[in-house]
């Protein structure tokens, strides 16, 4: 199995973390059932946590006019909302939740530059709640697609996600194929997109990173 970059240091202290715990189990606890379900539970947790950064290869299909899934997840939100940070218009939501099973790595959702880039500290509410796309921690990512419309994505960090990795430099090229950060364990994906995105994706679906086509974008006249 492959792993995430993300996850390198947090895995070895989780690891050395365990390790410490037993090794004090070990020679203050005398009876072997104890030991024995302390290892037990030790070599789960730390296999759930290996299984949480795992980094899945997949093939994907460029296609600028396509919007494809940013995360792995469900679509928990679909409706029209407006946009006051950047794009100042309104816009239609697409959210993706992702539970602590699903992969946490983020891609590029469209092909192009990216415009705009912005952390925001805030709480760390349950992200499937709608409040969440406002309050929570969380990062704006805005994308100058290549067919001359603009995306906008955030990263959401939920009730148990602390950190939020991104690799989106301003200026820099968004691709499809490439990863645009991750979320340490459970978070939500918005989408923001022009309201005339033809959208192939229903309430309630499921999404596979990179592989699911969420909509397709009209080209701006003239591009």
């Amino acid at each position: 199995m492959t792993l995430h970059k993300a996850g390198y240091s947090l895995l070895i202290k989780i690891l050395l973390f365990l390790i410490v715990v037993n090794t004090v189990l070990f020679f203050a606890v005398d009876s072997p059932v104890v030991l024995y379900t302390a290892v037990a539970v030790s070599g789960i947790l730390f296999l759930g946590a290996v299984n949480f950064f795992r980094f899945p290869k997949r093939r994907v299909t460029l296609d600028n006019n396509a919007i494809l899934a940013p995360a792995d997840g469900r679509i928990v939100v679909i409706e029209e909302t407006g946009e006051n940070e950047y794009l100042h218009d309104r816009r239609m939501q697409v959210s993706i939740f992702m539970n602590i099973l699903n992969v946490h790595i983020n891609w590029f959702p469209v092909n192009g530059v990216i415009r705009y880039f912005r952390h925001h500290k805030g709480k760390h509410l349950k992200a499937y709640l709608p409040k969440s796309s406002t309050d929570n921690e969380r990062t704006t990512i805005v994308i100058e697609c290549r067919n001359g419309q603009s995306v906008l994505m955030r990263q959401i960090a939920g009730a148990v996600a602390k950190r939020i990795v991104s690799y989106a430099p301003v200026g820099g090229e968004a691709r499809q194929d490439r990863h645009a950060g991750f979320i340490k364990f459970g978070s939500r994906v918005d989408l923001l997109l022009p309201l005339d995105t033809e959208l192939k994706v229903a309430l309630g679906e499921k999404t596979t990173g990179s592989q699911t086509v969420i909509g397709y974008l009209k080209p701006v006249s003239g591009r």
